[in-house]
């Protein structure tokens, strides 16, 4: 078993290796972290001549391991259990899956050959979550397995966008800052000519330089309520 994942997503490999047995149940898993959600990848394999039973018994408990009511969940796989028709083995899986919520969507045959039709690839995932999706066979002619594709339409991979503001922060450290730097300024340049349209402008510009070197310019991200907050306590200039 293996995935595949875009390098552009943050993701983190979760080890299984010791829920592993040979035939019986093949598993591995990885969970992507995104916004403010985080959906976990299970591609799991059970060969048709392995235990069933011990099939069941390891699933359960990678699911109890795994499970958070906070993420989301997508198992994948070749379980080599028909879904097109009802067996034992059949309704066994879906009772356990039930119980974390997960559901088969794969309504199509995976595997045809000569004059039979199963499907026994599947794809599981909470649908009360991702019930926006939508799913179809890929022939690849790779295999005599078709691959399934899964777009689960309702999930946005895309990072949040982060509304940000350019800040001052004015608190006593800073405004003792400003005072003492206007303390020792000499004003100099005011004097220097009796036009007073230069000697505002000259006031200005020390003034101001002395006002951003105190008060320096900080980009925040922020919500609503915080900006607010500032604009009340005039801490936004």
């Amino acid at each position: 078993m293996c995935i595949f994942v875009q390098e552009s997503l943050s993701y983190v490999k979760i080890d299984l290796e010791k829920y592993c047995k040979d035939k019986d149940f093949e598993v591995c898993a990885i969970t992507i972290h995104f916004n403010a959600k985080s959906a976990c990848t299970v591609a799991i394999y059970r060969d048709p001549t392995g235990n069933f039973d011990l099939f069941i018994s390891k699933l359960d408990t990678v699911l109890r391991k795994l499970y958070t009511v906070t993420t989301e969940y997508i198992f994948c796989g070749d379980i080599n259990i028909d879904y097109l028709v009802g067996s034992d083995r059949k309704s066994q899986l879906e009772a356990l899956l039930k119980t974390y919520n997960l559901t088969s969507v794969v309504n199509f045959p995976t595997r045809t050959y000569k004059h039979s039709a199963t499907a026994i690839d599947n794809i599981f995932n909470d649908i009360s979550k991702m019930g926006n999706y939508s799913i179809c066979p890929i022939i690849n002619g790779l295999s005599d397995h078709d691959a399934q594709s899964i777009t689960l339409i309702s999930f946005n991979l895309r990072p949040p966008s982060k509304k940000c503001m350019l800040i001052r922060k004015i608190n006593e450290h800073t405004i003792n800052d400003f005072l003492n730097k206007l303390s020792y300024e000499t004003w100099d340049i005011i004097s220097s000519t009796d036009d007073i349209n230069k000697i505002f402008n000259a006031f200005l510009d020390s003034y101001l330089k002395i006002f951003y070197s105190s008060f320096l310019l900080k980009r925040v991200n922020i919500n609503k309520k915080q900006k607010l907050d500032y604009f009340r306590n005039f801490n936004v200039l």
